[in-house]
């Protein structure tokens, strides 16, 4: 059941009171900084991330609470520097909201998302940045930020016009790191490697598949089936070491039922 506004209010409410409260009497919020609390920030997105993955929606709701106490942490102490508080950066966002939604809170016409998309990077250089690029920030993981990077441009414009073009550029790219692997120059089979993956997470784009989301449903499925197979090497009285690759392939196929 969903709570009415007035209750949503009153709870947001609660929290900043409480926030209010730990900040004054905890000796662990007490000392806490904007840096120091930046890396738990990162490990509670990640959870979150996790939790949508799996689909636990109950997980969800908790691990969103604790990403919200993290903003309502750095709003207090960006208040006790007298820099800003939860209603600035409240203001903050809905400000950029309705700047970038002119065709909700303007008379701007679009069609379709993907005009909607490219009106907010143009928007964006309106206001100053000097390069679409300048919102991807440079401490992401490099497949995400490759992710970022091909969606902002496309944005744009800068972009191939179908799924068949990128793919065939994927095929390039892997002919290209074959040949230096035959030639045997570790910094170029490297660059050339790159260049596969690039292309590889740009046809993602294309095919409507997150990169990121697809590669963690791989790495869980994995875990789960070699884990599978530990636990059948473990109630036989071995260890994986002890198998041979012929043994282990045996549950490893077995695994296949268990973990798609």
């Amino acid at each position: 059941m969903s709570n009415t506004r007035k209750q949503q209010l009153e709870a947001f409410n609660r929290l900043l009171d409480i926030m209010d409260e730990l900040r004054e009497k905890c000796p662990w919020d007490k000392k806490q900084t904007l840096e120091s609390l930046r890396h738990l920030t990162i490990e509670e997105v990640y959870e979150l991330g996790d939790a949508i993955l799996n689909n636990d929606l109950e997980e969800l709701k908790k691990e969103l609470g604790d990403v919200l106490l993290h903003i309502v942490f750095y709003a207090k102490i960006g208040s006790e520097k007298e820099a800003f508080d939860i209603a600035d950066i409240a203001n903050s966002i809905s400000d950029k909201l309705i700047d970038r939604h002119p065709h909700i809170y303007g008379d701007v016409v679009v069609e379709n998302k993907e005009q909607v998309k490219q009106n907010w990077e143009q928007l964006k250089l309106k206001e100053g940045k000097n390069s679409v690029l300048e919102g991807v920030p440079k401490s992401l993981p490099a497949l995400v930020k490759a992710n970022r990077i091909q969606d902002k441009v496309a944005g744009v414009g800068f972009d191939w016009e179908n799924p068949a073009q990128v793919w065939e550029k994927v095929q390039e790219e892997l002919s290209e790191l074959n040949e230096e692997i035959e030639k045997g120059n570790q910094q170029n089979i490297e660059k050339e490697f790159g260049d596969v993956l690039f292309s590889m997470i740009n046809y993602a784009r294309f095919i409507k598949v997150n990169p990121e989301n697809a590669l963690e449903r791989t790495n869980k499925k994995f875990i789960n089936r070699f884990q599978f197979l530990e636990e059948k090497a473990k109630k036989e009285g071995k260890t994986l070491s002890d198998m041979s690759l012929s043994e282990m392939d045996i549950y490893w196929e077995e695994s296949k039922q268990f973990f798609q």
